[in-house]
């Protein structure tokens, strides 16, 4: 009788869960032979990028930690059945779903869809399906931030109306420093996501284009 067979069934349920759980993180982050590993490691800095201001938005708006100064928090155009608290929450967790899709393009699952998704498991993903986004979503990203940090840089909003009185990055204290250090990494996304993207279009097209 195995050692797994000896364990009481909840516990074994638990570690066959936690074993799969494990070899998916795997085959999710695991670079295909062939990609450079300043890419791979590229691939994994891109969610990490999106991190600290996702838990910067949630600290704030969703647990009120007092990392915003004097600031007033509003719902603005939100519709009334949606609060600030969870919007936040769902905000940050698409941005880190969106950020970790750079791993597709450095692992098996971004050149051959996982065969348990029904229909199209098994099958190869078209070269221009994952780059025509990823290459959009790059550039966005790159002009959105810089042109973004040069505004607020500058006391203005996207609108280019001055920026109101009691926000964090005005106050130069503290909270200034935590808000930088948050959304400064944010700069990152856009210029990662291009060079991975760019060696995964090498990759796909073959060693001959």
């Amino acid at each position: 009788m195995t050692a797994l067979a000896q364990l009481p069934p909840a516990t074994g349920r638990l570690r066959t869960a936690t074993g799969r759980l494990r070899t998916a993180w795997a085959a999710a982050h695991t670079p295909v032979p062939g990609v450079p590993r300043w890419a791979g490691l590229a691939a994994r800095a891109v969610p990490l990028t999106v991190l600290p201001s996702s838990a910067w938005r949630i600290a704030t708006c969703t647990f009120h930690a007092p990392l915003d100064g004097d600031a007033v928090q509003d719902s603005g155009s939100l519709p009334w059945w949606l609060p600030l608290e969870l919007y936040v929450v769902l905000l940050s967790a698409v941005s880190e779903l969106l950020a970790f899709t750079a791993l597709g393009l450095v692992a098996r699952w971004g050149e051959v869809l996982p065969r348990r998704l029904p229909l199209l498991g098994g099958r190869r993903v078209p070269v221009a399906a994952a780059v025509v986004p990823a290459a959009l979503g790059a550039a966005a990203l790159s002009v959105g931030t810089l042109l973004l940090t040069v505004l607020l840089s500058t006391g203005r909003d996207l609108r280019g109306r001055p920026l109101p009185d009691g926000l964090p990055m005005l106050s130069g204290d503290w909270h200034t420093v935590v808000l930088v250090a948050c959304y400064a990494p944010l700069l990152l996304w856009g210029p990662l996501l291009a060079a991975v993207t760019w060696v995964y279009l090498r990759r796909r097209r073959g060693p001959s284009s």
